[in-house]
């Protein structure tokens, strides 16, 4: 009987009536798991042109179609701008949904005072606060390619119109959150006011500028001096993380200043990956700084998590355009970018001027 029994179980298991568990294999080598919408869009709508979820691209009329970039495809072209677009990597970066972002920054922290044990506690200071709306405007770009390019199987549509956006996108935002007057598009840190006070007594929003006390240059010796103000003008929270900004030309210049024992105060990265370090502090290129002159602001030491926002809205967007230049389609990418200072006191710069 006891055989029977067990001969039983083993039936009804054959039979399905105790379910069996799923085993999950291993995928083969050679073997590809696509996501559906990410190959609808790449397959259907960038080769050609299908229909798919269509949704909104602008925020004034919303009948007009666009299609968001899946966020695989998104996320290369964000990692391509950060590496391109030097500003973009060592800032704060936000992600908004319309256009009407706000940021409060305190000026002054709440204030205290001492007193005795049975004394009245007068009332403390109150913060003082700032409202930061940055400058946002639709950076733009419009490539193309031949419909014979997108129908062969061989052309990678994807990386190709993913790098194209990077690249003109990098270009146009590098400059902007530098330089940029705040237009419709993001206003640069460098079109901030200046002056040479402290941030005691420097109004809020006004960057500080240590001047080289020579127009249009270093002084004769000793030039590395004038570095190190520059570091020690920033207070001590932000050193933690501050970084150098200038452009190569600039840099050339620093790379062969020396300690009076004759070590270089510029250090190479030691191994793939480190960024160069100038008295310890990464030094960034970027090429929208301006080259030394009378008067110029080719320096930028501070930290800029805490001094400069980016303000972006979250997906790229693209239109496809088959009918304007044929017998090219054109892929017009947008994407809503916002910029703005918000901590005067984290960023300092330095001025190839007199005083």
């Amino acid at each position: 009987m006891d055989y029977e029994t067990k001969a039983d179980n083993l039936d009804a298991v054959f039979d399905g009536a105790v379910p069996a568990v799923a085993v999950s294999r291993p995928v083969l080598s050679g073997g590809k798991v696509t996501d559906p919408a990410r190959s609808a869009f790449v397959d259907g709508y960038l080769r050609r042109g299908s229909e798919v979820e269509l949704k909104s691209f602008t925020g004034v009329t919303p009948a007009d179609g666009g299609f968001a970039v899946p966020r695989e495809i998104d996320e290369v072209i964000d990692s391509v701008l950060k590496s391109i677009s030097p500003i973009r990597a060592i800032s704060s970066v936000v992600r908004v949904g319309s256009a009407g972002y706000r940021k409060l920054v305190t000026q002054s922290g709440v204030t205290s005072g001492w007193t005795a044990e049975t004394a009245t506690r007068p009332e403390t200071g109150t913060p003082t606060f700032n409202e930061i709306v940055p400058s946002f405007g639709d950076l733009y770009a419009n490539p193309a390619a031949t419909q014979a390019m997108l129908d062969d199987a061989a052309f990678d549509v994807e990386a190709w119109l993913a790098d194209e956006i990077a690249t003109e996108f990098a270009k146009a935002e590098g400059a902007a959150f530098i330089t940029g007057n705040g237009t419709n598009r993001p206003r640069g840190f460098l079109t901030a006011p200046v002056a040479a006070t402290h941030d005691a007594t420097r109004p809020f929003g006004t960057l500080q500028y240590v001047p080289t006390g020579v127009a249009g240059g270093f002084a004769a010796t000793n030039p590395q001096d004038k570095l190190v103000e520059l570091v020690h003008a920033v207070r001590a929270p932000y050193r933690q993380g501050a970084s150098w900004v200038m452009n190569a030309s600039t840099l050339s210049i620093i790379r062969r200043f020396k300690t009076s024992d004759g070590a270089f105060i510029w250090q190479p990265g030691l191994t793939a990956g480190q960024p160069d370090t100038l008295m310890g502090y990464p030094v960034i290129e970027a090429e929208d700084m301006p080259d030394i002159a009378a008067n110029s602001l080719s320096i930028a030491f501070g930290n800029f998590k805490a001094g400069y926002l980016i303000a972006e809205r979250s997906e790229t967007n693209i239109l496809r355009d088959p009918y304007s230049n044929k017998p090219y389609v054109h892929f017009y990418a947008t994407k809503r970018i916002g910029g703005a200072l918000i901590n005067s006191a984290a960023i300092k710069l330095m001025r190839f001027s007199l005083t």
